[in-house]
């Protein structure tokens, strides 16, 4: 098996180290397997391919982290014809949430979430994704 260094700031190496002891791993090494097992696993679900999709995308990011705002800005202007909506709110007294409506492909999803997950300062990413062909037989 290959060593690989990776950099992360201190906090999330001990949020990590503390997750493996919480859960029974044999190490960080372990924790990061699994991790990345799971994010290149997570847009692999055959019975989105080739459908009609909806998804919604929430980013968190600290407002005074102004490149992040304008990241968003940039990758719904990249993404237009995905991007069906999107809403800014301040959450508390630091942070915004970007929201994303998209309709597309797995794939053009997918991309665009992992764009929005490289981008520097990004708090958090949650997402989901629905298919919308056949909703009208669901309702008949």
């Amino acid at each position: 098996m290959a060593v690989v260094s990776v950099s992360m700031p201190d906090a999330l190496l001990e949020r990590i180290d503390q997750f493996a002891d919480d859960h029974g791993y044999t190490g960080r090494s372990e924790v990061v397997r699994e991790a990345s097992r799971n994010l290149l696993g997570e847009f692999e679900d055959t019975r989105l391919e080739d459908r009609e999709l909806m998804g919604i995308v929430t980013v968190m990011f600290d407002y005074e982290t102004t490149s992040v705002e304008e990241r968003m800005m940039r990758l719904r202007h990249e993404h237009e014809s995905l991007v069906a909506s999107n809403f800014h709110s301040h959450v508390g007294d630091h942070f915004c949430m970007e929201l994303f409506v998209l309709e597309g492909s797995l794939e053009d999803i997918s991309t665009f979430v992992g764009k929005i997950r490289a981008t520097k300062d990004v708090l958090s990413v949650d997402y989901s994704v629905n298919p919308v062909d056949g909703l009208e037989t669901i309702s008949e």
